[in-house]
């Protein structure tokens, strides 16, 4: 079995390599097409001509766009992004300080929207037949129709400003320090034994992670419904009933192992999805991750980050897909054969 996910990681690595390059090839050609001049933007609003076109020769702008793009790969392969115009420092740091943050919101978000899809699959498939289902059903729909924006406008001002239950800017309360070691400000707060700090940083993501979570759960309550409706057509079902075994045994321990499968594909679609959907939600909770900064690259047309942060979310993207392939392949044993 380990040989054969090695062989699916290998080849997924080799395929993602072109992917890459493609991406950061549009990311490159597409902002230097923008009437934008990175060098009159990275000095002084008083700067001669002469020192704005001394600033184009020192960053490379004179030269022709594929020498330019195979010095700034040469760069980002070593690790490099540049640096950012507005702000003046690494754009290595700063995606090295926001990534983090960003991770932990959507991977808390899927979580919460994989807890949810299943529960409510399983619950539509139960009430199948009746008219609990058809209520339920109406309600995923409405579920599904409202974007995540929307969901986290209405819990700030339902438990953020109404009952005052939950904060919902920032990542940390007044008051607390944030511990640095990994960058993961919830790993690193238990690592230190902050567990106040702990506590603190899950109350803040409480809010946007669930903003999220409930927007991307209703196509996995419809998938793993549909899923189950066909495996229950299978022979193995008729025969585990022929054998006595309870509706709820043969739901738990033998459909829904199969139809868990491609609600599994799915969900590691969605999960690529709401990393990509944090952008909103961190702006509408100050949260310090990608998104903010992505926008205020946007805002300040500071193009090393929006190439950084743009090529960032297609490498986040492939690296959930391959480790998707590799979690279908270890339950889907049929795979490992071919």
């Amino acid at each position: 079995m380990f040989a054969t996910i090695a062989k699916l990681l290998a080849r997924r690595i080799l395929v993602s390599i072109p992917i890459l390059l493609l991406v950061s090839m549009l990311l490159f050609m597409i902002l230097r097409v923008l009437p934008v001049d990175p060098a009159a933007m990275s000095l002084p609003p008083n700067a001669t001509i002469e020192e704005i076109e001394a600033k184009r020769v020192e960053m490379g702008l004179t030269l022709p766009l594929p020498q330019q793009y195979a010095i700034w790969l040469s760069q980002v392969a070593h690790g490099d992004f540049g640096t950012s115009i507005q702000l003046r420092t690494s754009v290595t740091r700063l995606i090295g300080q926001t990534l983090p943050a960003t991770i932990e919101l959507a991977v808390l978000a899927m979580a919460i929207a994989s807890a949810l899809g299943i529960a409510g699959g399983l619950l539509l498939f139960y009430l199948r037949g009746t008219r609990s289902e058809t209520v339920l059903d109406v309600g995923s729909i409405a579920l599904l129709s409202l974007p995540e924006f929307l969901w986290g406008l209405f819990l700030i001002l339902l438990f953020g400003v109404w009952f005052e239950f939950l904060p919902f800017t920032g990542v940390l309360s007044a008051g607390y320090q944030k511990p640095d070691i990994t960058g993961f400000l919830l790993v690193d707060s238990l690592i230190t034994g902050q567990f106040a700090t702990f506590w603190n940083a899950v109350q803040h993501l409480i809010l946007p992670a669930f903003a999220l979570g409930v927007s991307f759960s209703p196509p996995i309550m419809r998938v793993l419904r549909s899923s189950l409706l066909d495996v229950y057509q299978d022979d193995y079902i008729h025969q585990a009933r022929l054998r006595g075994l309870s509706e709820r045994r043969i739901l738990i321990g033998h459909a829904l192992k199969n139809a868990i499968l491609p609600t599994l594909s799915l969900m590691g679609v969605q999960f690529g999805f709401l990393f990509g959907g944090t952008l909103l939600i961190e702006i509408i909770y100050s949260y310090p991750g990608m998104g903010n900064l992505m926008v205020d690259a946007i805002r300040n047309t500071d193009l090393p980050i929006i190439q950084a942060v743009g090529l960032t979310y297609c490498v986040v993207v492939l690296v959930i897909s391959i480790l998707v392939d590799s979690l279908y392949l270890i339950l889907n044993p049929k795979l490992r054969t071919r």
